[in-house]
């Protein structure tokens, strides 16, 4: 379910589980070639101008360390697949319990590009405050690609954590 719900605004994101645990599914369209796009999330120097930073082994299999401005989550991340520029899949690796997976893949649509970021692997009882958290996430993303800043991150997350919690009633738990 995507739509526009409550005071929040546009909501970009669904929810939904499989095999019991929650999967949050963004999709958005920037107004950006696929090149720049890609660059965009897989640079360093550009994911800490709206992302957070990242340090360590940015190569297919590799491991890097992570601290996410918006969500303030920090760790460590295995690069799965890296299919340039079409399809990134990474997993956390500091949750053995629970693995983590977060997969994005761009489209190219003219001159516009067609961003999927899904994120599965998660509590279902979070599945309102992760489905915040990533379009937090997706949103500094085209704020950057349009040059603006971030958003306050805290004050948006609970503009659509309603939103996020109203979708969430819709899925099994």
């Amino acid at each position: 379910m995507t739509g526009n719900v409550g005071g929040g605004g546009r909501i970009l994101g669904s929810l939904g589980s499989a095999d019991g645990k929650g999967v949050v599914r963004m999709e958005d369209r920037y107004d950006t070639d696929i090149e720049d796009l890609w660059s965009a999330i897989t640079d360093p120097q550009r994911l800490a101008r709206w992302l957070g930073e990242i340090e360590g082994d940015l190569r297919l299999g590799g491991t890097y360390h992570a601290r996410y401005y918006a969500s303030g989550w920090e760790g460590d991340v295995r690069i799965d697949v890296c299919k340039p520029p079409r399809r990134l899949r990474l997993i956390n690796v500091d949750d053995k319990l629970d693995e983590h997976v977060i997969e994005v893949t761009l489209t190219a649509d003219g001159d516009q590009t067609i961003l999927v970021w899904e994120a599965r692997g998660m509590p279902l009882e979070l599945l309102p405050a992760y489905g915040a958290g990533i379009q937090v996430h997706v949103e500094d993303l085209t704020a950057y690609i349009a040059g603006r800043e971030r958003c306050d991150a805290d004050a948006r997350w609970h503009e659509l954590e309603p939103a996020y919690k109203a979708l969430a009633t819709s899925v099994g738990q």
